[in-house]
C-alpha cells in the first residue's frame, strides 16, 4: 500500500507538473487531459475542460506526486488543494479504509469502479481532511 500527494491547480497543472520535474530532476512520467478521457454517455465535456489535465504523476525523490486540474466549476481554494491518496492492490483494504474514514465524514464519490480502477472513491474525513482511496490492479499504475 501507498499513501501518495495529489496536487490540485486552477487551470496550470500542465505548467506545474513540468517545472517540479524540472525542479527536482525527474520527469513527467503520465499526463492525461479530460478531453482524453472515455467520455460518458449521458455528460457532454465542456470544451474548457477538454485540454485541463485530469491526471499526471511525476516521481520526486522516489515519491509519487500526482496532479490534476479542478473540473470547470468546481470549488478551488488556494492552500488548501492537496488532498491524500490511498493506492493498494488490495481491493478489501481500500474499502476498509475508506469506511473508517467515512465515519463522521462525508463521502463525495461512492467506491465504484473507474476507467482507471475497479474500486476508487473519495471522502472528506471528520477533521476535513480529502482522501482519495484506489484499488491498483494490473489495468492502472497511479
Amino acid at each position: 500500500m501507498a499513501l501518495d500527494v495529489y496536487l490540485n491547480f486552477n487551470g496550470n497543472c500542465r505548467d506545474a507538473a513540468h517545472f517540479y520535474a524540472k525542479v527536482f530532476g525527474s520527469e513527467v512520467t503520465h499526463l492525461a487531459t479530460f478531453g482524453d478521457m472515455p467520455q460518458h454517455p449521458d455528460f457532454e465535456l465542456p470544451e474548457e475542460a477538454k485540454q485541463l489535465v485530469m491526471h499526471a504523476r511525476v516521481n520526486v525523490m522516489g515519491s509519487r506526486v500526482m496532479f490534476s486540474d479542478v473540473f470547470p466549476g468546481k470549488p478551488f481554494t488556494l492552500g488548501n488543494n492537496i488532498n491524500l491518496t490511498l493506492v493498494s492492490k488490495n481491493e478489501d483494504e481500500v474499502r476498509t479504509l475508506f469506511n473508517k474514514l467515512a465515519d463522521g465524514g462525508q463521502i463525495t464519490m461512492e467506491l465504484q469502479e473507474t476507467f482507471w480502477s475497479k474500486c476508487y472513491g473519495q471522502v472528506t474525513d471528520k477533521f476535513g481532511m480529502e482522501w482519495q482511496c484506489s484499488h491498483e490492479g494490473e489495468e492502472f499504475s497511479a
